[in-house]
């Protein structure tokens, strides 16, 4: 649910009241909404004709400028303008303080407790920071108190009710906030388009020296193929420097002729000695 819904709901009794109330009635009235747990905006009242006529009555002037205090201004605007005021009840004091920190931080995120402290006229940190838990559970802001900095840091606020003439100034700044928008986005997506296509190139450049890297290394293979591939024909011419050593190509020697050689590593065993050559027996004759 969104900060502040249901505050118009809270102000919907005193809108039927105010309708046939006129001068004492519609001071009162504007007296017991001021100060009525749970009403934050009062913009609607000022519709009301009986309202309306308490600006020009001089007796019942300062409620309607009571009205405008709690509808636009702050805690400090009351301290600066008291005696044209009516005095405030410890309801009235208490509301103010906690619509004066939505002003606040409608101009600045982050809230120094000295800074909240001077505005609203505190004179201890414990005080102001009730004063914001009060409000945070109130729905009135969100945020979180930082103790170590002395600071309120705002997250979400009400809204408040805007002052006649406002109106042009809030325009004025929604239009120089969409300008700004509008020139950010734009450079962001100059910067996305500047990168896409950055990224594109990188990309290609990766590919293409992929492909080139692939290229060098299929033709070093086919290389390699070309050159460890030869003919087997029978006919075919060996390459010269070829080792010949292998066993398919190895050379034919003769066997000695000489029968009877004995390998010189033999030790002898069963060598026949040669024979004498045999000479022609010559026989005797007796006598």
């Amino acid at each position: 649910m969104d900060l502040g819904s249901n505050f118009a709901a809270k102000l919907e009794p005193y809108l039927l009241m105010g309708k046939s109330m006129k001068g004492a009635a519609a001071a009162k009235l504007i007296q017991d909404a001021t100060s009525a747990p749970g009403v934050f905006v009062f913009g609607e009242l000022f519709e009301l004709p009986g309202i309306r006529d308490l600006e020009k009555n001089e007796q019942h002037s300062k409620s309607y400028k009571l009205l405008q205090l709690f509808a636009y201004k702050t805690y400090w605007d009351y301290l600066e303008n008291k005696d044209q005021l009516p005095a405030l009840n410890e309801a009235q004091t208490i509301k103010l303080k906690h619509l004066s920190i939505v002003s606040m931080a409608t101009e600045r995120r982050i809230l120094p407790y000295p800074q909240l402290m001077s505005s609203l006229a505190m004179s201890t940190i414990r005080d102001l920071e009730d004063l914001i838990i009060d409000a945070i559970y109130l729905d009135i802001l969100r945020g979180k108190l930082d103790q170590k900095e002395s600071q309120l840091e705002v997250e979400y606020t009400m809204g408040r009710d805007l002052e006649p003439g406002k109106v042009e100034t809030m325009l004025n700044a929604l239009r120089d906030w969409a300008l700004t928008t509008s020139a950010v986005l734009a450079t962001l997506d100059s910067q996305i388009s500047t990168i896409s296509a950055q990224t594109a190139f990188d990309q290609k450049q990766k590919e293409d020296y992929e492909a080139h890297v692939q290229q060098i290394i299929k033709e070093v293979n086919d290389k390699k193929e070309s050159n460890s591939s030869y003919p087997s024909s029978s006919g075919s011419r060996r390459p010269q420097g070829q080792n010949t050593t292998g066993s398919g190509d190895r050379m034919d020697v003769d066997e000695p002729e000489v029968q009877g050689l004995v390998s010189s590593g033999s030790k002898g065993k069963n060598r026949k000695a040669p024979q004498a050559e045999t000479k022609p027996s010559r026989k005797r004759n007796r006598f």
